[in-house]
């Protein structure tokens, strides 16, 4: 059974020296934090998806060839509600949590009451994200939970609705140049009419005293309204080029009229969430210096998208590249039920999902509206992609498709909103993957009976070329004889370089960061 995915985690809140194998480049020098769900059953209680255990932040620390190793819990206040009541007691995306049957009547009544508008978990499990230089646990609800990125300890939860009308956000920001963070939101309750909310915070937002949020600084970039006032497209991460946002509209969809009523009809929060295939995909373009939506109407048909790989501008084109389904279903593959199935069960049940595609779009700035309709206003050479002005003015885009199977994408960050060659994946077979955009070619490491996580790129402080540098992966096995361990892989040729073994039991994690010494 795939039980080190859903078994619970254990913390090592002290530095654990990890025994290296190997050499590890001299200027490897900071801390890769990692985030993921690793505790699933409180007292006599479980989740029953894997993305609702409460979030285990872990970190590897490298300090001259040594690398050390941390996990604590997210302090967070659902984690402290539900150890202290010795079971689950707050409701999750994918289990939801009903009054304590001992409760009398009234506070039963009351309990219902507070559900019919959702206030959110804030076990936040997904990523590591910063604003200004201040580092916060994050999911996509309403709150963020600040951590200390060196002792891991929770410093404190702050709430986007303090600061920006939004009641749901994403886990997977941009950065720029300078430091400032974009983010997008979505606003459904409480604040007039529901819309996407898109906004920055400053680089310096942080608080030298360290009393303030640093999303006191937020500032609004613009709202995008619904395309469909009581279904709003669930995002899990945009698109930012030099000059814009992109965010992709899809027919994966939150009804809001179930969401408001999940906790009487006892159903999850996750069941609210349906795919219209029959739709289309809108794709909005955000100058993001001046906040002004471009007003040509760009659609595709209908897909699911959960991660963008990156975004950038080209002879008067915007080409973005995304990790597309044709299908909702890969949610449903994380209930602990499926998961709890013997491994080769697993697999074989699951060859039925949707496979998980990269895709190039690209959009045309300058539309020729003298254009006869059917032409393609797609100009460049090297994709496949094509763009199609019809006869109302709009422009129907259909994709390149660069490789499938791929999923949990990295690219080298410098290159983030610039033209690139190469991404880092995971398989879906669970290995590491780079691709070369330009070739095509894709080169493996691949370990029997191992899984390795999201891999990370960390540059060289010299490096000329983009691929110059290294991958930072932690691998689990589902062998009980087989130590977890971070590979270090060297990014051009993909050979393994070292390998760090953890003696202790780590955790199979979601998204994370690297901090460099000089950040911390």
């Amino acid at each position: 059974m795939l039980s080190f995915f859903w078994r619970n985690g254990v913390e090592t809140p002290e530095p654990l020296k990890a025994d290296v194998t190997g050499s590890i480049p001299p200027w490897l020098q900071g801390t890769l934090l990692r985030n993921g769900p690793g505790l699933f059953s409180v007292g006599n209680t479980s989740y029953k998806h894997w993305f609702d255990g409460m979030a285990l932040i872990h970190s590897f620390t490298f300090k001259d060839g040594d690398v050390f190793y941390r996990s604590k819990f997210l302090n967070s206040e659902t984690y402290k509600k539900n150890i202290a009541a010795n079971r689950i007691i707050v409701s999750e995306f994918g289990t939801m949590v009903h009054p304590d049957p001992c409760k009398n009547i009234f506070s039963k009544a009351f309990s219902y009451f507070m559900n019919a508008i959702p206030d959110f978990t804030d076990n936040n499990l997904i990523n590591i994200i910063r604003y200004g230089e201040d580092y916060y646990a994050s999911s996509e609800v309403n709150y963020i939970n600040q951590i200390d990125p060196l002792t891991l300890e929770t410093l404190g939860r702050t709430n986007y609705r303090n600061h920006i009308a939004i009641n749901l956000a994403t886990a997977h920001p941009h950065y720029d140049e300078e430091g400032t963070t974009y983010n997008m939101g979505t606003a459904i309750m409480n604040f007039g009419r529901p819309k996407y909310v898109i906004f920055k915070v400053p680089a310096n937002a942080t608080d030298k005293e360290k009393k303030k949020p640093a999303l006191r600084k937020v500032e609004l970039i613009c709202s995008i309204p619904f395309h469909s006032t009581l279904y709003p497209s669930y995002f899990h991460s945009f698109g930012m080029t030099e000059n814009y946002i992109i965010f992709v509209e899809q027919a994966f969809k939150l009804d809001i009229l179930k969401l408001a009523t999940a906790y009487f009809r006892d159903v999850n929060w996750g069941s609210c969430l349906k795919f219209d295939k029959d739709d289309i995909t809108l794709i909005h373009l955000v100058n993001r210096k001046t906040g002004e939506t471009v007003s040509t109407k760009y659609y595709a048909d209908a897909f699911v998208v959960f991660h963008h790989i990156n975004a950038y501008e080209e002879d008067d084109h915007v080409v973005f590249d995304l990790i597309t389904y044709q299908d909702s279903n890969l949610y449903d593959m994380f209930y602990i039920h499926n998961m709890k199935q013997d491994v080769d069960k697993f697999i074989e049940t699951n060859n039925e999902f949707s496979r998980p595609t990269c895709q190039r779009f690209v959009l045309p700035l300058n539309i020729d509206k003298e254009a006869p309709p059917d032409t393609n206003l797609v100009k460049l050479q090297d994709t496949t992609a094509t763009a199609v002005l019809k006869q109302e003015g709009s422009i129907y885009c259909t994709p390149d498709t660069i490789f499938e199977g791929l999923e949990l994408p990295g690219i080298n960050y410098k290159f983030n909103s610039k033209k690139y060659r190469y991404f880092y994946g995971t398989r879906v077979d669970w290995s590491p993957y780079p691709m070369d955009i330009a070739t095509r070619i894709h080169q493996v490491w691949i370990e029997e009976e191992c899984y390795p996580s999201e891999p990370v790129f960390v540059a060289s402080p010299d490096a000329v070329e983009e691929d110059e540098g290294v991958i930072l992966s932690s691998v689990v096995s589902f062998n009980p004889q087989k130590p977890p361990f971070l590979v270090i892989l060297d990014a051009k040729s993909f050979k393994e370089i070292a390998r760090a073994t953890i003696d202790t039991a780590i955790h199979m994690d979601l998204h994370g960061l690297f901090i460099h010494d000089n950040l911390t």
